[in-house]
């Protein structure tokens, strides 16, 4: 913390010495105005014109061409407009070069102050704080997790307001089975960054295995609240799919866990569910080897070179395949990211979303590619989308399928 600060001493140096730089100059500055207003002759020239047009005025009049009346109308415009003049050049004397310079170190010191008010109240001071605790104590050989928790809970108590704390606190918390300090964690989290999906799947998650994996009004609740907002959120999905699978309901526990690993991007939590998804289908007497085989797609993935660029490597690629008519759900999804474009994937019936929908059901699918950079499995404005239809369905090894993504959703 302390090399942050003297950083900023550095950065503030340079703004202080443009406010003393005027003060430097005034001399030079004083000394060339007063030069220019010593020799400025305007005045003179202004009079010299003056009595040039008076002239001229009573050589008219004595020849005649105008009245004594006309002349002194025209004498008296004159001297108005040479009084106007040297009104107009008429100078406040200059003060002296160093006016004024006491006010400098006052407007310095308040430069200094608003900038470490204006960081303290919207810099990142209290994160520094928080990632200087952590690296603090995993670079300590015998530093434990309580240790962490306790230094983690005092930098909350500092900065209660900075959501970055309690989320790193929640999972430290959970996973050491302290779960009334969770749950309350999770409730202040949806306090300081409002009721967002995945923190109401969390909490619904955190209660459900609280309650004896049983689904009370209070989790059913907040699953319906996420579902609302995110159906496809993975970690209510996968809730429900224990559920399911608790009350030997495997059908919709495999229809579940597809759900959400079609939308999870941990693939340790994925394999888990690819586990349970075999475990369910031992139970309804299908070998999960029977159920992954037969027909499939190779699907060829490619990003029009127009396009490039345009999103992060990190962005999430949906490759689906839904029938011709598109009346069933997806018959296979999997998930990719740009950076790994292009890429030939497989699709098989082990990618089903539904048990009701796989891609050995039909003769034909619809390839539909799209890259999705809010993450979300249904379409947004600004995605980027390729297609490719009446694609035979055959042999899982068979030749793969080219699918350019080459248009963008408006």
């Amino acid at each position: 913390m302390m090399l942050l600060w003297l950083a900023f001493a550095m950065l503030l140096l340079p703004a202080l010495w443009l406010l003393i730089l005027p003060l430097r100059r005034a001399t030079a500055v004083a000394a060339a105005q007063r030069d220019v207003e010593a020799n400025d002759r305007t005045a003179e020239q202004n009079v010299a014109i003056y009595q040039r047009r008076l002239a001229s005025l009573e050589a008219a009049r004595d020849r005649g061409d105008i009245d004594d009346a006309r002349f002194e109308e025209d004498r008296l415009e004159l001297e108005r407009s040479l009084l106007e003049d040297t009104e107009r050049l008429r100078r406040a004397p200059l003060k002296a070069a160093g006016a004024g310079k006491r006010l400098v170190p006052v407007v310095m010191v308040l430069v200094v102050i608003a900038s470490v008010a204006w960081y303290r109240l919207e810099g990142a001071e209290g994160d520094l704080a928080l990632y200087a605790v952590q690296q603090e104590v995993m670079s300590d050989p015998e530093a434990s997790l309580p240790e962490l928790i306790r230094r983690l809970e005092a930098q909350a108590a500092r900065q209660p307001e900075n959501p970055k704390v309690w989320r790193a606190l929640f999972p430290l918390y959970r996973d050491s089975g302290r779960v009334a300090e969770a749950d309350a964690t999770l409730t202040r989290l949806l306090e300081l960054e409002g009721r967002q999906p995945w923190l109401l799947a969390e909490l619904a998650q955190l209660r459900y295995f609280a309650a004896g994996r049983k689904l009370t009004p209070e989790v059913q609740a907040l699953v319906d609240e996420t579902l609302a907002e995110a159906p496809g959120e993975p970690t209510v999905l996968g809730l429900l799919g224990i559920e399911a699978f608790e009350q030997g309901d495997y059908e919709a526990a495999i229809d579940h866990w597809r759900r959400a690993i079609a939308g999870m991007q941990d693939p340790n939590a994925a394999e888990a569910l690819r586990q349970g998804i075999r475990v369910a289908q031992q139970r309804l007497g299908v070998s999960p080897e029977a159920a992954e085989s037969g027909a499939g797609l190779r699907v060829e993935v490619r990003l029009a070179p127009e396009l490039e660029g345009r999103v992060p490597d990190t962005t999430t690629v949906f490759v689906v395949a839904r029938d011709m008519a598109g009346e069933l759900p997806p018959l296979a999804v999997t998930r990719v990211t740009v950076g790994e474009l292009p890429l030939t994937v497989t699709l098989d019936d082990g990618d089903a979303m539904a048990p009701m929908a796989r891609l050995s059901q039909v003769e034909q699918a619809r390839l539909v590619v799209r890259v999705s950079p809010s993450g979300q499995a249904t379409p947004q404005p600004g995605d980027l989308m390729g297609r490719r239809d009446a694609v035979p369905v055959g042999e899982a090894d068979g030749e793969p399928a080219q699918v350019m993504i080459d248009r963008v959703v408006e």
